[in-house]
């Protein structure tokens, strides 16, 4: 009871917490990282257990033993365009007001919590709530000429609920299942010139906020080859979401807006007692979901918004590597330090839909330490993350005549706390 309670007041607390955030996006539209160690790392340590727990590998959780951990991420993104040249005003053309515009809404919070459970000596059960990522842009302008809202942008911004079962084989190696549970929930606002392309243009702008649940499953592989060396696997499906009904004449597929599937692959090995080096290489599949995927153009002209070839963001697959280091030497002590560098998802092309969601991060560095409190075991720990500057630049593909350039652009700050016990 004691821990079905606890459960429960977690649930409630990250709820309302998370109705009142936004979304964080650095590996596209995803964390760079998930939970406070991991955070420290950028995201790297798949086969690193003590990061486990939170959305990590699921076949770590049984080396976790009892444990719940709570954290609460601060990130301020910096999101901007600038157009370059002016319009040609020619019949046909689209083009936009020169200038540079900043987002709005620059200070976030997403927190996290997680507990792990031993079932017997070899397997255990874990829950875990936590923001995914997504993506959110509020530019103070008119920037697609929407004459019934004075501002433009989208908001997209999705929760995990993960439930685990983690199981060792002998006492080296280890196997992990997670069902996922996942809400969503998108706005969009200032693109009602875009209806006269839509298959439905009541739906494409200016419904307030539409949700949807969906699920998935993730599995997992741990093994420790050599006393000091490990490695890791894990593979998330695609999670299927419910459709956007209010948004069906924007999305491809009516609506639907799945979250796209992934795997990482890496190692840990303790190169020096105390020190760990991690890495691990990651691919994320964007361009299997069909409203991220699918091109603007020429599909913007070949097919309705809406429809299954209707025009979307152009994100490419990407491949994201990741490199941590953690060393714990230092008494109750424990520093982090990680690198995380990834492809863009973005091509020049795709500038004009991906003003309203700019994710162009590439590189990104991580520092995180862990103070154990007094000599209960228990941890708080502390995670630093720069997502540094990234821009792309290209034509405006709606006004060839005027030569008019679009710069999309973004830096992230991330600042993480966390405990567990």
């Amino acid at each position: 009871m004691k821990h079905l309670n606890f459960v429960k007041g977690l649930v409630l607390i990250f709820a309302g917490l998370f109705i009142t955030s936004q979304a964080a996006a650095t590996d596209g539209y995803f964390s760079v990282g998930y939970g406070t160690v991991n955070k420290g790392l950028a995201g790297a340590g798949i086969a690193f257990y003590q990061g486990s727990l939170i959305n990590g590998n699921p076949a770590g959780n049984v080396f976790l033993g009892t444990k719940y951990q709570l954290g609460v991420n601060f990130f301020n993104p910096n999101r901007k365009y600038t157009v370059t040249g002016n319009p040609s005003g020619m019949e046909g053309t689209f083009g936009l007001m020169p200038g540079t515009i900043e987002s709005d809404s620059k200070l976030f919070l997403m927190p996290s919590a997680g507990a792990n459970w031993m079932v017997s000596d070899n397997s255990s059960i874990s829950a875990a709530l936590f923001g995914n990522g997504g993506m959110n842009t509020d530019y103070p302008t008119a920037t697609f000429y929407d004459p019934m809202s004075e501002t433009t942008g989208v908001n997209l911004a999705q929760m995990y609920g993960n439930i685990t079962y983690s199981q060792k084989l002998g006492e080296k190696h280890s196997i992990g299942v997670t069902g996922v549970l996942a809400y969503q929930y998108f706005e969009a606002k200032g693109l009602m010139a875009f209806g006269a392309f839509s298959s439905n243009p009541a739906a494409v702008s200016g419904n307030g906020t539409d949700s949807g649940f969906g699920y998935g499953f993730k599995i997992g592989y741990l093994g420790q080859l050599t006393d000091n060396f490990s490695i890791g696997f894990t593979y998330q499906s695609k999670v299927w979401m419910s459709e956007f009904d209010d948004y069906s004449g924007l999305f491809a597929e009516q609506g639907d807006f799945d979250i796209p599937s992934s795997w990482t692959a890496g190692f840990a090995w303790e190169v020096a007692e105390d020190f760990t080096v991690m890495a691990d290489v990651k691919q994320i599949m964007f361009g299997d979901v069909k409203s991220i995927g699918n091109p603007m153009l020429p599909n913007l002209m070949t097919s309705q918004l809406g429809a299954d070839d209707g025009a979307g963001f152009g994100w490419d697959n990407i491949m994201v590597y990741k490199l941590g280091f953690n060393y714990a030497g230092v008494d109750t002590w424990e520093f982090r330090a990680g690198l995380s560098i990834g492809d863009n998802p973005i091509q020049s092309s795709e500038v004009m839909f991906n003003i309203l969601a700019p994710g162009v991060i590439e590189n990104q560095i991580a520092l995180g330490f862990s103070k154990e409190v007094g000599n209960s075991g228990n941890q708080f720990h502390v995670a630093f993350n720069y997502a540094m500057n990234s821009n792309v630049e290209g034509p405006n593909p709606l006004d060839p005549p005027s030569g008019q350039t679009i710069d999309i652009e973004m830096n992230q700050f991330e600042l993480e706390l966390g405990f567990s016990f």
